[in-house]
């Protein structure tokens, strides 16, 4: 286990003790957990010999290509996409919901690369983000915040950086409505009436578990495990497949509407929405060693491995219930997304553990393939092929995302911790 107060420099005595303070509640806090169901059992596999064997070729290819995208990238921007037909490389401001996941993809292949250009870019690019966590209008402020900051806290832990996300944790709060017990998604014209809550922002919650690890503060905790009860309530349907979003009445906390924006139709399953819920109710999971998580998240398992429009490669269509299956897009994204879920997954549940870690396995090693990985020099520097942004509304359709790329990342990491480290995947969630 690591302590936040080593690999810092702290200014005075007083800091030093509160930090002590602080750094004794996260091992009590770590010390609950790890007595929990959540630290799982070790995963006893070899795995994929020729996945296995080129993992670290993986990693310098993800590398390079991300170098390649640096230099295309304005000072002030964060790369979005890239459309191929006309060479152009889509870019967003540091207030769009994908903005964090470069920074986070940038850390974790400096991670395993030890590659200092990867390490500048990476810092310089959460200066860009820093400005964001007083952002009370950011509905995303949690994912986009901890992939990023979270993620370099993890690496290179600095007394800036756990501030940061602090007061991003602080500033998403403001966000939470008691009644329905979640936090607002998105911002409407009748906000007084309307509270919209979103599958995808089960992405959020990793940053409140973090702020109540390192504030002692619980209100962050409780306000996440509301908002994940809430979403299977609501959001999960009697077969498991999910809703994307649910407007209740602001005063009262009633549902007033569901439905799909993303997805087919309303009654559809997306399957980036599938893979959120997933990856989410694994997060709570572990957070919280209570088993009504884990049962959640096998649950949604269960819905994605019984479907029967999920290809033998196991990389999704864009809707589990698209109406042109087989002739239609797949999401590299959602793939990757449930990828990394699934080999976490793997060492948590005593039954499904190894038909968890075969699925995951199975799509990153359909995803490493040639026919999703790009060519070194191509796909505008991004990693990762086939992309499914917005179907419905035709926007970022077959084309590279950043997510993809985070998520992609995360599942070589866990596969490379699972088949060839000897330690347990969990201790490497354990706060610094």
């Amino acid at each position: 286990m690591h302590f936040f107060i080593s690999g810092i420099s702290v200014q005075s005595s007083s800091m030093i003790r509160k930090l002590i303070k602080r750094n004794l509640l996260q091992l009590l806090l770590f010390l609950l957990a790890i007595g929990g169901c959540s630290t799982g059992k070790q995963v006893a596999t070899k795995g994929n010999k020729s996945l296995r064997e080129t993992i670290e070729q993986r990693f310098k290819h993800a590398s390079t290509q991300y170098k390649l995208l640096m230099e295309e990238l304005p000072e002030d921007k964060l790369p979005k996409t890239y459309v191929k037909a006309n060479n152009f490389l889509e870019t967003s401001g540091s207030d769009w919901w994908t903005s964090g996941f470069y920074p986070g993809t940038l850390w974790a292949l400096f991670e395993e690369t030890n590659d200092s250009v990867l390490l500048k870019e990476a810092r310089r690019t959460l200066k860009l983000l820093a400005k964001q966590q007083t952002n009370d209008k950011l509905a995303d402020l949690g994912a986009i915040m901890y992939n990023s900051f979270g993620t370099a806290m993890k690496i290179d832990p600095q007394v800036s950086y756990q501030k940061t996300l602090v007061a991003s944790a602080k500033t998403l709060m403001k966000r939470y409505n008691a009644k329905v017990k979640a936090i607002r998604s998105w911002d409407t014209r009748q906000n007084d009436k309307e509270f919209v809550v979103v599958i995808d922002h089960l992405m959020n919650l990793e940053l409140l578990f973090w702020a109540t690890h390192a504030t002692g503060d619980s209100a962050y905790y409780k306000a996440a495990c509301n908002e994940a009860e809430t979403i299977w309530k609501n959001h999960i349907r009697p077969d498991y497949s999910t809703c994307q979003i649910v407007t209740f009445d602001t005063k009262t906390g009633k549902v007033k509407h569901k439905r799909n924006a993303q997805g087919y139709n309303d009654e559809s399953c997306w399957a980036r929405g599938q893979a959120w819920a997933l990856y989410g109710f694994t997060v709570l999971y572990r957070e919280t060693s209570n088993p009504t998580y884990l049962n959640y998240a096998e649950h949604i398992a269960e819905y994605i491995l019984n479907e029967p429009n999920l290809p033998k490669d196991k990389v999704p269509y864009w809707d589990f219930n698209a109406p042109d299956i087989p002739n239609t897009y797949r999401d590299a994204s959602a793939a990757a997304i449930m990828s990394a879920a699934f080999l976490e997954l793997s060492g948590y549940s005593t039954d499904n553990g190894k038909t968890y870690f075969k699925a995951g396995e199975a799509m990153l090693e359909t995803l490493a393939s040639p026919e999703y990985t790009a060519l070194l020099g191509a796909n505008g520097g991004f990693i990762l092929m086939h992309g499914a942004g917005y179907i419905p509304v035709m926007a970022e359709v077959d084309v590279p995302l950043p997510y993809a790329d985070y998520y992609y990342i995360q599942a070589l990491k866990r596969y490379k911790m699972l088949t060839m480290n000897s330690s347990n995947l969990n201790a490497s969630f354990r706060y610094p």
